[in-house]
């Protein structure tokens, strides 16, 4: 599974249930890495599209909690788990903001067009770069279109530590040896 969007400075993706920012490339990479791919989306993407449609020549899975909800061109889920197993291991997350959280710790990979512009926002993409979780794999340069400069750049969830201590939080003292106590005559040996 990976996840893809277009980012503004303070990770903005989203107002009003409308993109932030119109750049061609942006559009051309994310129609190249998601066609013919299942695309994992929430029911407030699904209605941000033209005619409230799926994208065509992709599987649209749109996560609703609302059992009633249909719509033309799109499987409907009602569960994180059911989205999982119907979209598959090889799914595109496309938003929004509360799809991108629920299956980011999913993903294998985070493609990112990072514009560097402010626009007001009322939908976020968790901050990568301030996440210990993810590294950066790759940077573009930097292009510009329209006025507005951006970057693709390529996250990838770090590498997982051996040691299962660094997991622990640090209570800054080691705690002190305490010996288990002798259980021998409840259990009978």
């Amino acid at each position: 599974m990976f996840a893809i969007a277009a980012v503004s400075e303070n990770w903005g993706i989203g107002k009003d249930n409308q993109l932030l920012f119109h750049i061609s490339a942006d559009m051309k990479r994310f129609r190249q890495l998601t066609l013919g791919k299942t695309v994992l989306m929430g029911r407030k993407t699904l209605q941000s599209m033209p005619g409230g449609k799926g994208l065509p020549d992709r599987r649209n899975i749109v996560l609703t909690g609302s059992t009633a909800f249909t719509a033309p061109d799109a499987e409907i889920v009602n569960t994180p788990v059911q989205a999982v197993f119907t979209a598959g291991e090889d799914a595109a997350v496309i938003g929004g903001e509360s799809v991108y959280r629920l299956f980011l710790p999913l993903c294998e990979r985070v493609y990112i067009t990072k514009i560097f512009a402010v626009r007001d926002a009322d939908a976020f993409f968790p901050d990568l770069d301030a996440d210990p979780r993810w590294q950066v794999e790759s940077e573009s340069e930097v292009f510009e279109e329209n006025g507005l400069r951006y970057q693709f750049v390529d996250y990838v969830p770090c590498e997982a530590e051996n040691d299962l201590a660094d997991l622990l939080p640090d209570r800054g003292e080691s705690l002190p040896f305490v010996p288990m106590p002798d259980f021998t005559e409840m259990s009978g040996i």
